[in-house]
């Protein structure tokens, strides 16, 4: 379906029972709402009711073109535009990679928002601010967003060569098939550029403007995350006053929804479960 909110339309896939809790799902780079694709059925039979949102630059209908246009402030204010729109008061939370950037950000600001809060491979953004201090590892994990933030270099890079390199850099969701479904969009005039914009929008100041987390919180980190180690993930407890689970998934790279998507659906099911 189409949501229209703030003078742009956004793609949203929706299932499970209509009487059911409702959970909205935010997406990470380079990905869009297809990612939860293998992990809505179960919560579906769990009785939650799914909201997928394509989110800001990956919506066709919703892809400005200023780089201004991407900060965190913006990418909250039209997930709680979306939830007006679809006449949704409050939801339990789900958000991957970017998508857990803005969720962590939206249950911070808007708690009335969110009844619980599942954030999938990226912490905090405290905790990751404490790990690009305090770890050099973690400095290394994080040395490609150099690149992504530079105009017109990243997108040659990434999609040079039938985009050779952002099919790789997709590796980790499965089949061939499967990174062609990710990428081929990417490949489309201007969408790119508008997902490689989240991270230059990117300020240390929006970052930290995310406080503390209220609401009942589970973070789901993977011990063969390439670009988030242990140190950001252990230091994501100190950033939720709720109630806080960390679960690690062994052997599981940062793409979680597509790689492991049945323990991630437990997590979120026994997260989002028992409150409404």
């Amino acid at each position: 379906m189409r949501v229209d909110a703030r003078g742009f339309t956004f793609e949203v896939t929706v299932g499970g029972p209509t009487d059911g809790v409702p959970v909205l799902l935010l997406h990470g780079f380079p990905q869009h709402s297809g990612e939860w694709d293998d992990v809505v059925p179960a919560l579906h039979a769990g009785g939650l009711r799914t909201y997928a949102l394509d989110q800001r630059g990956y919506s066709p209908g919703a892809r400005p073109t200023a780089v201004a246009d991407y900060r965190i402030p913006e990418l909250v204010t039209d997930v709680v535009a979306v939830l007006d729109g679809l006449g949704l008061d409050a939801v339990h939370l789900v958000g991957h990679d970017w998508g857990a950037i803005v969720a962590w950000a939206v249950a911070a600001r808007h708690p009335e928002r969110v009844h619980t809060l599942t954030a999938v491979s990226v912490p905090h953004p405290a905790a990751m601010a404490h790990a690009l201090s305090t770890d050099a590892q973690q400095k290394a994990r994080s040395s490609y967003i150099a690149l992504f933030r530079k105009p017109d270099k990243a997108e040659k890079v990434l999609l040079a060569w039938h985009a050779t390199a952002l099919r790789k850099l997709l590796g980790g969701v499965g089949d061939t098939s499967r990174v062609n479904r990710y990428a081929d969009p990417m490949r489309e005039p201007g969408a790119l550029t508008a997902a490689l914009n989240w991270y230059r929008a990117m300020s240390r100041a929006d970052l930290a403007g995310v406080g503390p987390v209220e609401v009942p919180t589970t973070y789901v980190w993977s011990d063969r995350d390439v670009a988030i180690g242990r140190t950001a993930a252990e230091a994501c407890a100190q950033n939720v006053t709720g109630d806080y689970r960390f679960v690690q998934l062994p052997g599981v790279s940062h793409w979680i929804p597509d790689a492991a998507p049945a323990p991630l659906a437990e997590a979120i099911l026994a997260r989002a479960g028992g409150t409404a």
